[in-house]
């Protein structure tokens, strides 16, 4: 006749919790393995694309089938320092060859005696 765990516990005098926490935890390799490969898969695309973000690794991920957060990926983005860091290009918004005339700077050479003075 096989006996139930409160029986076998109350048999054994050890707490119910305690083997249950003890006896019964998942088995956490797999989930390292998993996480290595994910981040594999973004040090992929980060190298493939060097200016995509953790929001375009997130599609890029999703299309090609996984079902992940874009929380998770900027995360582990973060920690391996892979994020996007594009260096901005200067933009000249001045037009000094425009048809206009240019007309002389009056102030040019002059050092005002009190505040408020031209």
């Amino acid at each position: 006749m096989p006996f139930s765990l409160r029986q076998l516990c109350q048999l054994m005098q050890i707490n119910r919790a305690w083997y249950s926490a003890k006896h019964h935890k998942p088995d956490e390799s797999w989930k390292q393995e998993e996480q290595v490969a994910l981040r594999d898969e973004i040090e992929q695309i980060v190298l493939d694309f060097p200016g995509y973000g953790y929001r375009r690794v997130t599609k890029a991920l999703q299309r090609a089938g996984r079902h992940i957060n874009h929380k998770r990926i900027l995360r582990i983005m973060r920690e391996e320092s892979l994020l996007c860091h594009l260096k901005r290009h200067f933009v000249r918004t001045t037009d000094s060859h425009h048809p206009y005339p240019v007309y002389p700077n009056l102030v040019n050479g002059y050092t005002p005696g009190a505040p408020d003075v031209i």
